[in-house]
């Protein structure tokens, strides 16, 4: 199988070597080095630099790209924007689109499809930070604010950069099964492999993020005890500091309130269990710190968008 990535000026690098590693590994694993070929086709001839300065020889370009491709990526780039107005490069994108088994795009490289008409009426994803932009861009297209990956027919789009790795693992998966996939991602050290539907965010990036380090120690004491008392009088005494400057301070440098972050934390963590595990509710609730199995089951919902039980048909193990 062609696997085609167009790149062009600028290109975040990772968008391009990310996918194209998995589908060599891919290719190794199966020994078979024609399972899948890479090509890299720009805009224009010669040598492109890359966002991080790093320079990437072309295959082919848009122009002189010849012969059937049976996948076709468009990477990101940190200035999308400019590519804006190439009318040739759009009609290209739009013949592809007719021919090719399967389209997408890696992160903002989803601007580049919707200046072409290829997103309208479709459910699509692109890096978190622009989500908000696509969808004025594409007002016609569903943007799934928070979604690793989406599948909608033969169009796949991807969040930020790694989750291009992420999509070309669901593509391995399609043409040669699960087994296989999981072999790549573990051979290329990948924590797992996500889910489409999974949030771009877990508690434990979420924890990262503040200032403080009494917040952030808060927030690990969290994530390594939910089945401990986790409300806010408890972890204000964690934290040695009155109730009402506790969560001023915390909402503050984690931009949630605690009870918002145990909950995230909690239902992150049974997600997770969900996946690897045939559990039944009531193990889940106890397990992430739930007393009451109902409660558990409406986090889920409100968390997830989905039912534990349609959680799992989607994406257990």
């Amino acid at each position: 199988m062609r696997i085609a990535i167009l790149a062009f000026p600028r290109v975040q690098l990772l968008d391009v070597a990310g996918p194209a590693d998995v589908f060599a590994e891919a290719a190794r694993q199966l020994g078979r080095p024609a399972a899948y070929r890479v090509q890299v086709i720009g805009t224009g001839a010669g040598l492109l630099r890359s966002s991080n300065g790093l320079r990437l020889a072309v295959d082919a370009t848009v122009a002189t790209q010849r012969g059937r491709i049976d996948t076709l990526l468009v990477a990101g780039s940190p200035d999308i924007e400019d590519m804006a107005g190439d009318p040739a490069l759009y009609d290209w994108l739009r013949r592809q689109s007719r021919t090719v088994r399967r389209y997408g795009s890696v992160c903002s490289g989803a601007f580049v499809l919707a200046a072409a008409g290829l997103l309208d009426g479709k459910r699509v994803a692109t890096h978190w930070n622009a989500t908000a932009r696509l969808a004025v861009a594409c007002p016609l297209a569903s943007v799934e604010p928070d979604a690793i990956y989406v599948k909608d027919g033969k169009l796949f789009t991807s969040a930020g950069v790694t989750a291009g790795m992420d999509l070309a693992l669901a593509m391995v998966e399609e043409d040669h099964g699960r087994e296989l996939a999981l072999r790549v991602a573990r051979e290329l050290v990948m924590f797992l492999k996500r889910p489409g539907g999974q949030s771009q965010f877990s508690a434990h990036l979420a924890a990262q993020t503040a200032e403080r380090s009494s917040v952030r120690e808060v927030q690990a004491h969290v994530l390594a005890n939910l089945k401990d008392d986790l409300s806010v009088p408890a972890l204000a005494r964690h934290a040695g500091m009155s109730e009402r400057s506790f969560a001023r301070t915390f909402r503050s440098e984690a931009g949630t309130t605690p009870a918002e972050f145990v909950e995230n934390a909690r239902i992150d963590a049974a997600r997770r269990l969900a996946e690897a595990s045939d559990l039944p509710a009531k193990r889940l609730a106890d397990a992430v710190g739930y007393a009451n199995v109902d409660g558990f089951r409406r986090a889920f919902g409100r968390r997830l968008g989905v039912s534990l039980v349609e959680y799992r048909r989607r994406f257990a193990t």
